[in-house]
């Protein structure tokens, strides 16, 4: 699991926290009333919470939960991704006034989520003892302005997916740097001119903000009130300039995330690999079933083969601003995050393969993981030395749905003059005006 984090971290983080606060002032106000009395059992009845996510396993979870809390019932809805218009959706019926009472959120959107007072401050719900069961990091990406938002569920480390046969026919192994990435794309390619190593989503910036963060970037941070932004720093343009290359060689595919093409081109081996997350190896195990014990896991390539990884994802239950059932929400989202019987009834659907926030549950999840399909492969110590790689002192902005808009919209524009060195200026752009526009300070 991750060392603890650096004191320039901590200090980083808390000082993006106090300038995200100003705007909490105007923005949530007073949000939420976990201090008071809940609307939680009337007449005997149990309580009944509306809950949306879209996260692998989770309808399992909720039917777990459901048969072990019989004085709280949760009512699951499965929507979109959210890039994919879940967070959308949660957006528009926050605004409307009928959110569900706990929905999933990402870490990098929390903030955002946040500063648009659309979830609830659930500090005096959160004890220490709590916190205590969760990854610092995790706690610390969560909470904001010195308030606990959200709990978390997962940390999300890199990890390389990778068809063994496929590479072995190429005579390639897993690559430990992006120059050997680079010949192996090339190799593959030689092999067999339908093959590509891996692929480049246009649709879903949030690989491209890991690798980032991988090779030390820092798009975000604080120098007094005012909010910095660097999204095209020295580290990012390096990964832009290499990927620019990459897809410009037609050395990686260009396609939707996890779309049906996306997957077709994994099952024709088509595409032999898959730059994801720890919870990307249930995402692989549901989308191919048919490749069992083809696929393999290693360490994500680095810029100089010393392990380094950054944070793809990552999920949070978060409690909506409206719900005044948020002591049996924060209830039900413990269970989900800390207990084994929450990580082993999602894990044991075969489709998630979550790294859990809580230190304690790696072994749960680790046990609870059919591993046949990465051929008996011990997956989770990948994730596990990944996760104590993942590089310190990374900030998520406050206005995230504004920069991955910006680097959405470029990234579509690839295959017509568009290049990720102007989707990144593009995006520091867009990101700078929307902080301006919420009243916030950005410092040149």
């Amino acid at each position: 699991m991750p060392s603890s984090p650096t004191r320039p971290r901590r200090a980083l983080l808390l000082a993006a926290a106090s300038a995200l606060s100003l705007s909490l002032v105007a923005a949530c106000g007073s949000s939420g009333s976990t201090g008071g009395p809940s609307t939680e059992a009337a007449d005997g009845q149990p309580v009944s919470l509306t809950f949306w996510g879209w996260a692998k396993g989770t309808k399992d979870v909720v039917a777990a939960f459901n048969a072990s809390h019989p004085k709280i019932q949760i009512t699951f809805e499965e929507i979109p991704s959210g890039n994919a218009g879940g967070y959308a959706k949660i957006a528009n019926a926050v605004k409307a006034g009928n959110a569900p009472d706990v929905f999933n959120v990402e870490y990098p959107q929390l903030p955002d989520f946040v500063s648009q007072g659309a979830v609830q401050d659930i500090s005096k719900l959160v004890s220490a003892d709590l916190k205590a069961k969760y990854l610092p990091q995790s706690v610390e990406l969560t909470t904001l302005g010195g308030k606990n938002w959200a709990l978390p569920l997962d940390a999300a480390p890199q990890a390389f997916y990778y068809r063994k046969d496929l590479f072995e026919k190429a005579g390639v192994i897993a690559p430990k740097t992006w120059d050997e990435f680079r010949t192996a794309a090339e190799k593959l390619k030689q092999a067999d001119p339908n093959t590509r190593i891996a692929t480049f989503f246009p649709d879903d910036p949030s690989t491209f903000e890991a690798l980032s963060w991988q090779a030390g970037a820092k798009w975000f941070g604080t120098q007094g009130d005012s909010w910095k932004v660097a999204l095209a720093g020295a580290e990012t343009t390096k990964v832009a300039d290499y990927w620019q290359k990459m897809v410009a060689d037609d050395l990686v595919r260009s396609m939707p995330s996890f779309s049906q093409q996306w997957t077709a081109s994994l099952q024709k081996g088509e595409t032999a690999g898959y730059l994801g997350a720890s919870w990307g190896g249930g995402v692989l195990k549901s989308s191919v079933p048919d490749g069992t014990g083809k696929w393999a896991v290693a360490p994500i390539p680095t810029w100089d083969g010393s392990p380094a990884s950054g944070m793809l994802g990552g999920t949070t239950f978060a409690v909506s601003k409206d719900s005044k059932k948020a002591k049996a929400a924060v209830e039900f989202a413990t269970w989900a995050t800390t207990t084994p019987e929450g990580i082993k009834a999602r894990i044991a659907s075969g489709t998630s393969s979550v790294y859990p926030a809580a230190p304690e549950l790696i072994p749960v999840a680790k046990a609870a993981f059919d591993t046949a399909f990465y051929g008996g492969q011990d997956i989770y110590t990948i994730y596990q030395d990944a996760a104590k790689s993942i590089k310190p002192s990374w900030s998520w902005g406050p206005a995230m749905g504004a920069t991955n808009t910006s680097l959405k919209d470029s990234f579509g524009k690839l295959g017509a003059g568009g290049t990720l060195g102007q989707a990144v200026d593009g995006a520091q752009k867009a990101t700078v005006a929307e902080l301006k526009n919420r009243g916030l300070k950005v410092g040149e």
